[in-house]
């Protein structure tokens, strides 16, 4: 999607460790009007048919997940990073391993909220390792529920998360794919 690779081009940084910096505009200060844009790239590319709900996980993923619910009509829902005393009832987990964090995490979601009925879109910001939306589609698994496709603002292609979650079968449509990034530039997928 041109539009989101020209404000990565733009507005966005590379730090050492082949860390892309987007948060002034995708995952800290939010653009809303460009994540209106993305949700409306991920109503065309995903038959939306049935859907009950849009999932992501907490925290930097909510802002474009929630646009993208309330474009398509459903509730968002995202996956908890810590239990809290709020969550009762049954809980559907997934141990990962955060890149950003660098350590083990468990995504922790009340059963009550995702079931065999529901028909879910997974949307994140970013695609690094793929360890959170692996935990993602864990839970989707636990739930009974059918996963229709996995739709990410930005992805590192020059990591392996994208490849290992398209070799599941998952129909996963990355916006903008970053094929190298250092500081000498940002090359996106096809530009090479």
């Amino acid at each position: 999607m041109k539009l989101l690779q020209d404000r990565i081009r733009e507005c966005g940084k590379v730090l050492p460790g082949n860390i892309i910096k987007v948060d002034g505009f995708l995952n800290h200060r939010v653009d809303v009007r460009l994540m209106r844009e993305l949700a409306k790239e991920f109503g065309r590319l995903f038959d939306l048919t049935g859907l009950t709900a849009v999932l992501t996980v907490e925290a930097s993923g909510i802002s474009l997940a929630t646009i993208c619910a309330d474009e398509f009509g459903v509730p968002m829902i995202f996956a908890k990073k810590a239990k809290s005393d709020n969550i009762e009832g049954g809980l559907y987990q997934s141990d990962i391993f955060s890149y950003t964090y660098k350590k083990k995490v468990t995504l922790i979601m009340a059963s009550e909220w995702l079931g065999p009925k529901d028909r879910v879109l997974i949307i994140d910001d970013f695609l690094a390792n793929g360890e959170a939306l692996r935990g993602l589609v864990d839970i989707v698994g636990q739930a009974g529920a059918e996963l229709i496709g996995m739709g990410v603002a930005v992805e590192k292609g020059f990591q392996q998360g994208g490849q290992k979650l398209r070799e599941r079968g998952i129909n996963l449509h990355s916006l903008a794919i970053i094929e190298s990034a250092d500081e000498s530039g940002i090359v996106f997928r096809g530009e090479e």
